[in-house]
């Protein structure tokens, strides 16, 4: 089946020569592969060429624009999308081969489940697994967000389930992993900013817990162990991460306008009573 189907692989990259060559591997079925690189530093340009991609090199857009632009290379209107870190499971690709033979797909849009690793395991659980993502897709009635961070697939038809698993395989440190959120959370604040979005109290103290409830207990985090722990509660403090820097970019946007700081409220004596209405 090999380089065989309608469909382009698509992948944007940066920096990612440890991981190219077998996520393309993975994805040899597609008779068309694009890699749009954003100024790597590395040798992801030349590992994707002897791979038989064809390589763009652009400067980095954010993550949804930059796979818009990377889609609008591709030789088919079929494309299927991946990250450098991740992996196509050969039961995913008989289910991406069975759809083509079959004929022309019946929904525009497909998801697969992205299963990740994180601290050396396999998450079975929780937000790291199923981890449905839209990666298949007719790019004539589906299309990526603009968003810099957090993309994701919008279909202008209902959206199918594939089977087979999209390993996430990623290597990085926890350090990394951590910096990553961090770097995650200032592009949403600055995003939820410019929708005019605000950070009352309820949102930065509930929505933590929100989001660690239902991975860890509903979608059974714990079953996971220490690393199902760590991946739900490192999400966790991401929210309140997130909720912390839009609060923290209303302050600021308040200063920079002269808006007074609050002012403070009288104290009153513990011994003191108030005075009746009308008291002198």
């Amino acid at each position: 089946m090999a380089g065989t189907l309608p469909l382009s692989l698509v992948v944007i990259t940066r920096d990612a020569a440890k991981e190219l060559a077998e996520c393309l591997a993975s994805g040899a079925f597609a008779s068309d592969v694009v890699v749009v690189d954003a100024g790597s530093r590395d040798d992801t340009v030349e590992i994707a060429r002897r791979s038989g991609a064809r390589v763009a090199v652009e400067p980095w857009r954010g993550f949804g624009p930059q796979k818009t632009f990377a889609v609008g290379l591709a030789a088919h209107d079929w494309v299927l999308c991946l990250d450098a870190d991740e992996r196509v499971t050969p039961e995913l690709a008989q289910a991406i081969g069975a759809l083509f033979r079959a004929g022309a797909p019946a929904q525009p849009a497909w998801a697969v489940a992205r299963r990740n690793r994180f601290l050396g395991r396999w998450l079975a659980h929780g937000e790291g697994y199923p981890d449905w993502n839209v990666r298949l897709f007719d790019r004539r009635h589906a299309r990526w967000t603009d968003d810099a961070v957090h993309e994701h697939v919008v279909a202008d038809g209902t959206v199918g389930r594939l089977s087979g698993d999209l390993l996430h395989a990623s290597a990085e440190s926890i350090e990394d992993y951590v910096a990553k959120q961090n770097r995650y959370t200032t592009l949403q604040a600055e995003a939820m900013r410019a929708r005019g979005e605000r950070a009352g109290l309820a949102r930065l103290a509930l929505s933590p817990l929100a989001r660690f409830l239902r991975f860890y207990v509903v979608k059974l985090g714990f079953l996971d162990g220490a690393a199902g722990f760590a991946h739900i509660a490192i999400g966790a403090f991401a929210s309140f991460l997130k909720y912390a820097k839009l609060r923290a970019l209303e302050a600021r946007r308040g200063a920079a306008n002269g808006d007074p700081p609050p002012r403070p409220r009288a104290k009153r004596s513990a011994y003191s009573s108030p005075a009746r209405p009308g008291s002198s």
